[in-house]
């Protein structure tokens, strides 16, 4: 019996809900005996109620990808899908995922951390820059700054959610690579009508466009594939994830943020990604499952 858990109580809330019945509807259909469980703040106990031997964890953001859900899990001896605790508390963390990328000396733009505790006084990062929440995802409370005077707002944003992240905005195209098992899935262009691939663009325009295969050359996908895999290893994550970059206008790669439970509704990139390699959804999501 799988326990698809989805929902939760992160700011992606309604996209888990969303990913989550995509991926309980695609178990049913291969005839998977599981359920559905909406996962909230005060009802793990009713979770561990269930007979069940294995958890699909389609849990977005906080309690789902920081290694919450997954140490309980472990502290029952429950496999589940996905990153281990660690990997998933670490990599939910873009601060500290920065660090390690940094150690292997992985391509990152600059970037200071920034809490209420302790504001920024001097910046010695060129303008503009990107402020976001440490431990958010799908671009939640994100600003571009290309004025200093427009910090205060874009911090009042960012730490609703926390401790901030403020890193020079990167002027170019992003893409993003999926890692499926252990193997790069084609790199995703993303052309979006906004400033950026915010909230809105990635789950609810149909102005965004997705280019799978990309633009890419031979040599620049491949390289970016391996930039891909290495920093997915760099942080021990394992089974499936997403790594998300921008390719600059000087045609470098910098790494943004890695995904270790990534969205999978209609509008999702590793959905995409796999398409692109002849998987069908149903395909994927047991592809994930027995990973």
């Amino acid at each position: 019996m799988i326990a698809v858990l989805m929902g939760g109580y992160s700011a992606e809330r309604e996209i888990s809900l969303k990913s989550g019945m995509a991926v309980y509807e695609a178990l049913v259909a291969n005839n998977i005996d599981c359920f559905a469980f909406d996962l909230t703040k005060d009802n793990l106990k009713s979770l561990w109620e269930k007979e069940f031997n294995k958890a699909f964890i389609v849990l977005h953001g906080r309690g789902g990808e920081d290694g919450y859900i997954q140490s309980k899990l472990e502290s029952k001896g429950i496999p589940y899908t996905g990153s281990d605790s660690l990997a998933s508390e670490l990599c939910m963390n873009k601060a500290i995922t920065k660090e390690v990328w940094k150690q292997h000396l992985l391509p990152l733009s600059p970037s200071i951390v920034a809490s209420k505790e302790n504001p920024p006084e001097n910046i010695d990062i060129p303008l503009p820059w990107a402020v976001k929440p440490i431990l958010e995802g799908s671009s939640i409370g994100i600003s571009k700054v290309v004025n200093a005077s427009e910090l205060d707002d874009a911090l009042k944003l960012a730490w609703q959610y926390g401790d901030a992240l403020i890193e020079h905005w990167i002027e170019g195209s992003e893409y993003t690579v999926a890692v499926l098992n252990g193997k790069t899935l084609s790199s995703v262009k993303i052309v979006a009508e906004n400033v950026f691939y915010d909230y809105d663009s990635k789950y609810f325009s149909d102005s965004t466009q997705y280019l799978c295969p990309s633009d890419l050359t031979e040599e620049e996908e491949s390289y970016l594939q391996t930039i891909a895999m290495e920093a997915f290893r760099a942080t021990g994550a394992s089974g499936w994830g997403r790594v998300d970059f921008i390719i600059g206008e000087d045609k470098t790669p910098y790494l943004l943020e890695i995904n270790t439970v990534p969205g999978m509704t209609s509008h999702s990139l590793v959905p995409m990604a796999a398409k692109a390699k002849g998987m069908t959804f149903e395909q994927l999501v047991l592809s994930i499952l027995n990973g």
